[in-house]
Parts: C-alpha cells; structure tokens; sequence
C-alpha cells in the first residue's frame, strides 16, 4: 500500500513504497531550501531538476542534476536548495 506525506506547506511530496532493496519513496520539490533529518542511511537519486546539496559536517555545497545520488548518513540533517521544481527517489537502508 502507498503512503503519501507533504512537508513545508505542500512544497515537498512524497508517496512511500516498497521495493526489493527496501523501503523507499518518490517525491517532487517546488523551489525552495529545506533541512531534512534522517533516521536511516537515505541514498538520494535526483530524478528530474537540479538539487543543491550541504551534507552533514561539510561546509561546501554541491550541486546534483538528473540520475546522480549522494548518500546521507543515519541520525544526521542535511540541507538542500531547489530553484525550480525536482524530483527524487529516496532508498532508505
């Protein structure tokens, strides 16, 4: 069954399923910049869009564009900037 969430006032959402690797969702973001907080090991793979990415204790910002994927660590916040509309799979192992 499918599990949809919305964060920031619906600029973020999400529909939560299951894969073979794990659980996992797809989601859209609106332009906008968000802090997440994880509680699994997440590996984030930009579907569509460009995402700009400050991973925890790192100060630099990198950039993400279509089928590339950061990993994000367990128990850890992380930031992003959108400037237009993405969209991402998120794995969580």
């Amino acid at each position: 069954m499918f599990k949809t969430n919305e964060y920031f006032d619906g600029k973020v959402k999400s529909i939560a399923f299951a894969t073979p690797e794990g659980p996992a969702t797809m989601g859209v973001m609106s332009a906008g910049e968000y802090e997440f907080g994880t509680s699994t090991v997440e590996h984030i793979t930009v579907i569509s869009g460009i995402m700009v990415i400050q991973l925890p204790d790192e100060l630099e910002w990198k950039s993400y564009k279509p089928f590339e994927m950061f990993i994000v660590p367990k128990d850890k916040k992380f930031k992003l900037r959108i400037s237009s509309d993405a969209a991402y799979l998120c794995l969580y192992l």
